[in-house]
């Protein structure tokens, strides 16, 4: 049985079903900030370097995205009401691992299992909130989005709170969370399963799938441009998310739970800026809140550098407001490239930027270590400006009739 695809014009957004989604990927987001907040304590405990730090986020990111095209395609051709639940019993499992682990294989299996439920989760979710929007998929995606978001900034504040005064172990108190989590979303499954059982019944109106509003060539070239403006954001976005903590413990002496602080901030305003750039880019457009988002963080991340504690928690605030609110809109505009393959698409895209996310964490530990923390900040100033090859983006306009 393939996947369903309900006509928008005959379908009302599924407001509840987008809040359970926006929660399930709020609950999966705090989980998997669990893994970079815990870094430092990681480091101390296990004597690690910031190369080794870079290979546990470069684990985690490698399973949490090389499987999300792969799961996407399956759930694409097999939907099935209870793939949700099986990733968060995978991440149930890593978190309750990660918080015993006594070496560094340990931490490796355990995030490894956590960027599993992350693969599994992210794709599925996304899917369905497409399937959920009743044609509002700008707003859709955000309302989904921000919760992710929301989720990862609050993940180091309660990393701050709960596991860095009292210990490592304490981790497994979101393994409990988790599993309360599965049966608080049980809603979703039996909305799912009613679908998927009114398609095999033919009791509702299947749409025809659209064609691609681009030709072959067109599309590619802009799933291409698609791509790279990703990578100029999460290269950016790792710096943050992985050393923020470490810049700001060594060029301003913070402590550890402080920096845990700044970095609930500025995952916050990312939460913030998600929310904004999805309804921006229903009304004007998903090419210009691209275009706008990535390239106009460019001098906010060129002076953060450079500047005091104060004026390096305001950029980097500013930063993630701005940059954040691309992604629900590069999401978006690519699944309107390719409307029959919402599963792959948004598999490709999330597991295409957790992976960059992931090389591009290794890669800066060790440049790190190198070069020290204060290089990794000045040469990462400069991604955003590959934001200016959003402007050979074709436009775009899908009409729901």
């Amino acid at each position: 049985m393939n996947d369903l695809n309900v006509n928008p014009a005959k379908s009302r957004t599924a407001m509840g079903i987008l809040l359970a989604l926006s929660f399930a990927h709020f609950s999966n987001d705090v989980f998997q900030s669990i893994v970079p907040s815990i870094f430092p304590m990681l480091e101390n405990s296990l004597s690690l370097n910031l190369a080794e730090i870079g290979i546990i986020a470069l684990v985690y990111q490698i399973f949490s995205s090389i499987f999300q095209p792969i799961v996407g395609v399956i759930f694409d051709k097999k939907p099935r009401p209870y793939y949700l639940p099986i990733g968060m019993m995978f991440t149930l499992v890593g978190l309750a691992i990660l918080a015993f682990s006594p070496n560094y294989i340990s931490v490796l299996i355990s995030v490894a299992l956590i960027g599993t439920g992350s693969s599994i989760i992210h794709p599925e979710a996304s899917r369905l909130t497409h399937l959920a929007s009743g044609g509002r998929h700008g707003l859709a995606q955000s309302i989904f989005q921000v919760g992710g978001n929301l989720g990862g900034s609050l993940g180091p504040l309660l990393a701050a709170l709960i596991i860095t005064p009292y210990g490592q172990e304490y981790i497994v108190l979101f393994s409990f969370l988790a599993l309360i989590v599965i049966v608080l979303l049980s809603p979703i499954y039996k909305w799912y399963g009613k679908k998927l059982k009114e398609v095999k019944e033919k009791k509702v109106v299947i749409e025809h799938i659209k064609p691609n509003p681009l030709n072959r060539q067109k599309t590619t070239f802009a799933i291409v441009v698609l791509l790279i403006l990703l990578f100029s954001k999460y290269v950016y976005m790792a710096s943050l998310t992985n050393y923020y903590t470490f810049f700001l413990i060594d060029k301003f002496g913070v402590t550890t739970q402080e920096s845990q602080m700044y970095l609930f901030l500025f995952l916050f305003s990312v939460a913030l800026g998600t929310l904004i750039g999805g309804p921006i880019g229903d009304r004007i457009g998903r090419k210009y809140v691209i275009w706008v988002s990535i390239l106009g963080a460019a001098p906010f991340a060129l002076f953060m550098p450079h500047v005091g504690l104060m004026g390096t928690c305001i950029l980097t605030t500013i930063v993630g407001v701005v940059l954040a609110s691309a992604f629900s809109a590069i999401l978006v505009y690519a699944q309107e490239l390719l409307p029959s393959k919402l599963g792959l698409v948004s598999g490709m895209f999330f597991g295409f930027a957790f992976g960059i996310a992931g090389i591009s964490a290794a890669l800066l530990g060790w440049v790190a270590d190198s070069h020290g923390i204060q290089f990794v900040y000045d040469m990462c100033a400069y991604m955003p400006l590959l934001g200016i090859v959003a402007l050979f983006l074709p436009n775009v306009k899908i009409k729901h009739n």
